[in-house]
C-alpha cells in the first residue's frame, strides 16, 4: 500500500512539475508601429526573455518568462519600454511614435490637424500656415534642408491636405538623408519614414497608381543599392522584392496605359527577380511579361507624348524583352501553355501570330507543334520576310535542308529591318557551317550580319569556330596551322563582349590558346611577340603573335 501511495505522489510531482515548466514560458506577440505604420527594423526584447528584429510588417513574436515584467523596444540608438507586468494576454501592439491606427486601418489624427486645402488657408489668411510655408520654400529653394526641415515638419504634421509640394519637397528631402547617411540602420530610419510620406500622400491627395509606381521605385533604388555597407541577402532580399513587387504591380494595373516607362521596367525587373528567387511561378512572369509588352505598345501608338514614346520604344521594351528572354522562365513548356490557348482565338491575327513566334524563336521554341503550325499558317496570312525566316527554320527542324535554304534566301530578299536581316544571314551561315561544311560561304553570311548588326556577337561566334575547325584542313605546316587559332580566338575575343556569349565565349578562348604556336616555333620563323601575322589562303587575315 505504501509503495503504491508513494508511486502516487511521484506521479503527482512529476505532473506538478510539468506544470510549472510549462507555465514558466508565455509567447508574446504584436505589431510595432511608427507613425501609424508597421514599423521595420525595431528590436524587440522581452525582460527575462527572447528578442528579435521586426520586418516590414512589424510584427514580432517573442519567448517570455512567466515573470517578465516589460518589452523594450530599441531602434537605431533610440529605447522604449512598455509594461506588461499584471497585464493579461499574450499580444502587445506598440506605437514606438505616433499611434496604434484604428480599426479602420487609418491613423488617428491628433487634435491640431488642420484639413483645409490650400485655396482655403490662404482665403482665411492662416497666418501660422503661411508663415511656415513661406520660410520652407525659401530654405527648400537654397538647398538648405536642415534649415528647411523644422517648417516642413510642422506643414507635414499639421497642413497635410495643403498642398502636393509638401510631399514633393519631403521626397527631396528623405532622398538626401538616405543618401548622406552614415549607416545602414540609419538609412532604413529614413527610408521607412519616406514610405510613410507616400502613403500620407495617396490618403490626402489621391492618384494612388502613380504614387505607388514612385514608392516602389524609390523603395527598390534605396533599398539595393550599392551604397549599402551590407548587401541583403536571404529573406531580407525577398522582403524587398516582395514589397517592391506588390507596389508596382498595383501601380501597372491602376495606371494601364498610363504607367511611366519606368516603372514598367522596374515592374518586370522585380518579377524576375522574385522567379529568381522562387517567389513567382513562370507562368506568372510570362504573364506579367504580356502585360508589360501589351501596356508598352499601347504607349507607343497613342504617340501622346513624344519624350515618353521614344524612352519606351528604344530603351524600356528591348530592356524588358531581355531580361525576360533571360530569365530562364521562358521555356518552352511554360510559353506554350501560355500561347496555345490564344493561339486558337487569334489564329487569323497575323500580327499577333508574329508576335507570338518571335518569343518562342528567342526561347528556342521552334521544335514546338505550336510553332510550326502557327508558321505555316502566318505564311498563309501574310508571306513577308519574316514568314519565310519562320518557314526556314521549319524546314530545317524536318530535315528539308534545300527548303530551308530557299526560305532563308527569301527571307533576306524581302527583309528591311538590319537587325532582323543580320539573324537571317547568321543562321544561313550556321546551315552552310555545319550542314555543307561550306566555310568561306559560312563566313561570307557571318561577315554579312556584322555589317548589319554589328552586336551580333553569334555571328563572331560562327567565324571562330569556323577558323577552329578549318585549322586542320587549312594547307601549310605546322606552325602556319596552328596560327590560324590566333586569328580564332581574336573572334572569341570580339564574341566575349557580348553579354549573350560571354561565357561560352571565354571558355572557347581558354580552350583553344593551348593550340597556339609556341616561342621555339615562333622564334625559328623570325615571329616575335605582339607582331602582326598573315593568315593566307582563303583565310587572308591579319592576326598579332602571341603565347
Amino acid at each position: 500500500m505504501k509503495a503504491i501511495l508513494r508511486i502516487t505522489l511521484l506521479m503527482a510531482a512529476v505532473v506538478m512539475v510539468g506544470i510549472t515548466v510549462a507555465q514558466a514560458q508565455r509567447v508574446i506577440k504584436g505589431t510595432v508601429y511608427m507613425d501609424g505604420e508597421p514599423a521595420a527594423g525595431i528590436n524587440v526584447e522581452a525582460h527575462k526573455g527572447g528578442s528579435m528584429m521586426t520586418s516590414f510588417d512589424g510584427k514580432y513574436e517573442v519567448e517570455a518568462d512567466a515573470k517578465s515584467k516589460y518589452i523594450n523596444f530599441t531602434f537605431i540608438d533610440e529605447r522604449k519600454r512598455l509594461n506588461i507586468e499584471g497585464q493579461s494576454g499574450d499580444v502587445f501592439d506598440f506605437a514606438f511614435t505616433g499611434s496604434i491606427p484604428s480599426g479602420d486601418g487609418d491613423e488617428v489624427e491628433s487634435g491640431d490637424v488642420n484639413l483645409s486645402s490650400l485655396e482655403e488657408l490662404m482665403k482665411a489668411q492662416n497666418r501660422d500656415f503661411l508663415n511656415e510655408l513661406s520660410l520652407e520654400q525659401e530654405f527648400f529653394k537654397q538647398n538648405d534642408f536642415k534649415s528647411a526641415m523644422p517648417h516642413w515638419e510642422k506643414l507635414y504634421n499639421q497642413y497635410p491636405k495643403s498642398t502636393t509640394n509638401i510631399y514633393i519637397h519631403g521626397g527631396k528631402m528623405y532622398e538626401n538623408l538616405i543618401e548622406n547617411a552614415a549607416t545602414d540602420a540609419e538609412r532604413d530610419k529614413y527610408i521607412d519614414l519616406y514610405m510613410k510620406l507616400y502613403d500620407k500622400r495617396i490618403k490626402y491627395f489621391g492618384e494612388r497608381g502613380y504614387v505607388l509606381g514612385r514608392k516602389g521605385t524609390s523603395w527598390l533604388k534605396y533599398k539595393l543599392s550599392a551604397e549599402r555597407d551590407n548587401a541583403p541577402e536571404g529573406d531580407a532580399l525577398k522582403t524587398i522584392h516582395k514589397s517592391g513587387y506588390e507596389w508596382l504591380s498595383e501601380s501597372v494595373q491602376l495606371q494601364g496605359e498610363n504607367t511611366e516607362p519606368p516603372v514598367l521596367l522596374l515592374y518586370m525587373q522585380t518579377t524576375v527577380a522574385l522567379f529568381k528567387l522562387g517567389e513567382l511561378p513562370k507562368e506568372q512572369v510570362v504573364k506579367n511579361y504580356e502585360e508589360c509588352t501589351s501596356i508598352g505598345n499601347a504607349i507607343i501608338a497613342a504617340n501622346e507624348d513624344e519624350s515618353k514614346v521614344q524612352q519606351t520604344q528604344e530603351t524600356v521594351m528591348p530592356y524588358i524583352e531581355n531580361i525576360f528572354g533571360k530569365s530562364g522562365a521562358a521555356d518552352c513548356e511554360a510559353l506554350v501553355n501560355i500561347y496555345a490557348p490564344q493561339y486558337q482565338e487569334n489564329s487569323s491575327d497575323a500580327e499577333w501570330i508574329k508576335s507570338m513566334l518571335r518569343r518562342l524563336g528567342r526561347a528556342k521554341c521552334t521544335e514546338t507543334e505550336l510553332f510550326g503550325i502557327a508558321t505555316e499558317r502566318l505564311y498563309e496570312l501574310d508571306p513577308s520576310a519574316e514568314a519565310a525566316f519562320n518557314m526556314a527554320r521549319r524546314f530545317l527542324k524536318n530535315d528539308e535542308t534545300e527548303k530551308a535554304r530557299e526560305y532563308y534566301q527569301m527571307a533576306i530578299d524581302q527583309e528591311t529591318d538590319p537587325k532582323l536581316k543580320a539573324t537571317y544571314h547568321y543562321e544561313r551561315g550556321l546551315i552552310r557551317f555545319a550542314k555543307d561544311g561550306n566555310y568561306v560561304g559560312a563566313r561570307n553570311d557571318a561577315r554579312k550580319a556584322l555589317e548589319l548588326d554589328p552586336d551580333l556577337c553569334d555571328a563572331n561566334m560562327l567565324i571562330g569556330n569556323i577558323y577552329a575547325t578549318a585549322s586542320s584542313k587549312f594547307e601549310g605546316t605546322a606552325m602556319e596551322k596552328s596560327a590560324v587559332f590566333w586569328l580564332a580566338c581574336d573572334y572569341f575575343a570580339k564574341a566575349r563582349r557580348g553579354e549573350d556569349c560571354s561565357i561560352e565565349a571565354a571558355e572557347k578562348l581558354r580552350d583553344y590558346k593551348k593550340y597556339f604556336p609556341n616561342k621555339e616555333e615562333a622564334f625559328m620563323e623570325g615571329l616575335q611577340e605582339g607582331s602582326t601575322y598573315h593568315v593566307g589562303g582563303w583565310i587572308n587575315e591579319n592576326t598579332k603573335v602571341r603565347f
